[in-house]
């Protein structure tokens, strides 16, 4: 089966897409209202996936680079385009490198953590990789979920409060006094890092409904603050108490992340040592005295 980037790129429909995407797509999975259960007909398709790129562009030395000696050569972080007609669909799409979007999602990125936990209809296209990564998918979720969440759900609330609309948008902001997209991205974030701490796991649409009535225009403005307000002092209580690690196991995702590449590219023994695990514990050790001197 063709992933949509490839289908797409058959069509001459993106604009200039890296020659490996037509084989290195590992993962699409659709993102935005679709995702969170509360789309409408007229809901773009926001595809977000990864793949992997060609093996210099992760080992860049294989060029012949030299860290801070070399010119960098091309680097590859992500494709973006937006508004691709493809009749009766628009799609944004956001493909990723896979070392880029492993970083992400270690770094508990919002988006990219919504990205791992898409209910099963919403992927679009899953190699065997992309499924190990579905399946690893807790080993990124950690504490640091909590400030991600928090800040974008700060300054989704700071926009339904400040934010000129939008051309489409007008008609909204006129009938109810504020952009309801913004307001239910607000509540939306804050109910899925709750169940994050709460859990280690998330489900997208366990709040659709709510999430419905925000953009029906149920709630006020005052309502959607109010609700920010109490439950970031709920969730700065459960931060405290959360079972989940402070900050994720780099060393397993390293280990997930190293699987994949040989996967997809055979032996790297080349070009990553064998003992880089000991190399890492030394290096631990290290900082461990550093810090105590």
């Amino acid at each position: 089966m063709a992933s949509v980037v490839q289908k797409l790129a058959q069509k001459g429909l993106l604009n200039s897409p890296p020659s490996f995407l037509k084989n290195g797509m590992q993962l699409e999975v659709i993102m935005g209202s679709v995702a969170y259960g509360v789309s409408n007909d007229s809901s773009d398709m926001d595809v977000y996936g990864f793949a992997i790129p060609s093996r210099d562009f992760v080992f860049p030395h294989l060029r012949g680079e030299i860290e801070g000696f070399s010119t960098k050569g091309e680097r590859f972080e992500q494709f973006q385009q937006h508004h691709i007609k493809d009749h009766p669909k628009e799609y944004d799409l956001c493909i990723y490198n896979i070392t880029k979007y492993f970083k992400l999602c270690m770094e508990n990125n919002p988006n990219m953590i919504d990205s791992l936990f898409v209910p099963r209809r919403c992927v679009l296209y899953s190699t065997q990789l992309g499924e190990l990564v579905r399946e690893n998918r807790h080993l990124f979720v950690s504490k640091a979920a909590w400030p991600k969440f928090k800040g974008y759900a700060f300054a989704q609330l700071h926009k339904m409060r400040t934010k000129k609309p939008e051309a489409g948008r007008v008609a909204i902001v006129e009938e109810f006094g504020f952009d309801v997209k913004f307001a239910y991205h607000v509540v939306r974030l804050l109910n899925e890092v709750e169940q994050l701490m709460a859990t280690g796991d998330m489900d997208l649409e366990a709040n659709r409904e709510q999430l419905k009535a925000i953009r029906r225009g149920d709630w006020t403005i005052d309502q959607v603050t109010d609700y920010f307000e109490r439950k970031e002092k709920d969730l700065e209580s459960l931060y405290k108490t959360s079972t989940l690690p402070y900050i994720a196991d780099e060393n397993a995702i390293k280990g997930l992340l190293l699987k994949c590449l040989e996967h997809h590219y055979g032996s790297i023994d080349a070009v990553v040592p064998k003992d880089a695990g000991a190399y890492a514990a030394l290096r631990e050790i290290s900082n461990i005295i550093d810090r105590v001197k």
